[in-house]
């Protein structure tokens, strides 16, 4: 059909999109010209400071006031040092250290370097009250299983971000921290009275929006007593009468990625789910996470203009959405950024973070082995580990499922095994494998995941990182003598 470019120039004003390649393709700029709203920045864009530098000029050229989104979390979670992993510990780290003054200068400092390569919002802070251990997505995002702590520090993680010039966007709104599916693969559930999301999840988001927060994000989670069967995403009870009338938000309400199984499964499409997030009360609708070309923008437009026509969308919600995400962009241009950042301080930071049980003397130069594990879609394939701050100890990645005890213990030989692992209570026979091994050779097992109440028996010294980044990486090496 033919598009009335007025109504699609609306629509794009809604819409976060993505490109491949490290330089914007033709058409992604041409977009931005067109209305686009702005770009999301993945790992695939991402080569150095200088080159991301290059990139969001190049969007702004096309138009000043373009959104150049990113997930920089910190910690897990990095986009800028996808490559190495970061230097900066994440949110569980931060809440085990219990300094919200740290905090908020981690953030400032993360804010800074996006600033300098041309950010202007981060999909970040995550504030999910993470009160299960088993939760295969949230984990060590959050800043902890206690609303309270995660309340202090979500609300300083805003400021300092903020601080340096960089919008906020604190998310999964209402919480994801209860999950025990991921919404990347499916429409999780969480089946609990409001009045026990009053108490456990939501206080973070009133923290946030009391500190101002210029954007909150969706989550693609089912809450019976709020949703029914749609997603938190697609429902005006979420997202207008508790976010905006009962919390008082007045910033962009943001998406999760629509392509996301909970959101698109649910809808039938992205472009379905386009719609339905709109007239739910979303602003700026993240899309085109995997996309090549410009076809996914052009279907959603379309289904919106039709929409419009058909009378399911209101001509006035697409206003306002646009109208919400141009404030979110004028407020990132008129920004002043305090750029006063201190050198080494997420290092510094994870250092603080290292919690040991037990004790590490007499390691010696031991044999490093590493649990292999998966990575969530939002983590990426970062590099983690002990892997580049161990100095001359031999290192091994093993497969806890196809390791066998004795031929460890044999290439032991008389040095201690350190094993490193991440969510190690999760690995299938790992904790097997970790209490087998303990009671017959001397091991430390270094903890780079959720911390689990589960300890396994035997072993010398049980490590904690509450992380997986490069800083908390050097924390532990350092803690265990290992540091080259």
């Amino acid at each position: 059909m033919t598009i009335d470019p007025g109504l699609r120039r609306l629509v794009l004003r809604t819409l976060l999109a993505a490109f491949p390649g490290t330089a914007p393709p033709r058409w992604a700029v041409e977009l931005v010209a067109d209305g686009l709203a702005g770009h999301t920045l993945f790992g695939r864009n991402v080569v150095d400071p200088a080159q991301v530098a290059a990139t969001t000029a190049a969007l702004r050229q096309a138009r000043p006031d373009v959104v150049v989104a990113i997930d920089e979390e910190g910690g897990d979670v990095t986009r800028l040092a996808h490559a190495t992993g970061s230097p900066y510990p994440g949110n569980a780290a931060l809440g085990a250290v219990g300094d919200v003054g740290l905090t908020r200068r981690v953030y400032q400092a993360i804010g800074a370097e996006l600033a300098a390569a041309g950010v202007t919002l981060n999909l970040a802070p995550t504030v999910d009250v993470n009160s299960h251990d088993d939760n295969p997505i949230i984990g060590t995002r959050s800043f902890g299983a206690d609303p309270v702590r995660v309340a202090a520090h979500a609300a300083a993680a805003v400021t300092g971000l903020q601080a340096a010039g960089v919008a906020a966007c604190a998310k999964h709104f209402p919480g994801h921290g209860a999950t025990v599916a991921d919404s990347h693969h499916e429409l999780p559930t969480v089946d609990v009275p409001l009045s026990v999301l009053r108490a456990r999840d939501l206080p973070p988001f009133a923290a946030v929006i009391a500190a101002d927060a210029k954007a909150v994000m969706t989550a693609h989670i089912r809450v019976p007593a709020l949703t029914g069967p749609a997603p938190a995403t697609f429902t005006s009870a979420v997202l207008v009468d508790l976010l905006r009338h009962e919390y008082g938000f007045t910033g962009a309400v943001v998406t999760d990625a629509l392509e996301m199984k909970g959101a698109a499964l649910a809808a039938g499409g992205v472009a379905p789910a386009a719609v339905r997030a709109l007239a739910a009360g979303a602003d700026l609708l993240c899309i085109g996470a995997d996309i090549d070309e410009p076809a996914l923008v052009e279907e959603v437009v379309a289904h919106v203009v039709a929409a419009l026509g058909d009378g399911l969308l209101d001509l006035a919600r697409v206003e306002q959405a646009a109208g919400r995400a141009a404030e979110l962009a004028a407020w990132t241009r008129a920004a002043a950024p305090d750029e006063t950042v201190a050198t080494d301080l997420g290092y510094a930071a994870a250092r603080r973070a290292v919690r040991v049980e037990g004790t590490l003397t007499d390691l010696g130069t031991p044999l490093v082995v590493q649990l292999v594990s998966s990575s969530t879609i939002a983590e990426g394939r970062v590099p983690w580990g002990l892997g580049p701050h161990v100095g001359g100890a031999e290192q091994l990645r093993v497969v806890a499922t196809e390791t066998d005890v004795p031929d460890l213990v044999e290439r032991a030989g008389g040095r201690p095994i350190v094993l490193v692992g991440r969510h190690v209570h999760r690995l299938a026979e790992a904790p097997a494998l970790v209490e087998a091994l303990a009671a017959a050779h001397p091991v430390v097992l270094v903890e780079m995941g959720w911390p689990s109440p589960w300890r396994p028996a035997g072993v010398r010294a049980f490590v904690t990182t509450y992380g997986a980044s490069h800083a908390n990486g050097r924390a532990a090496a350092e803690t265990l003598g290992l540091a080259g």
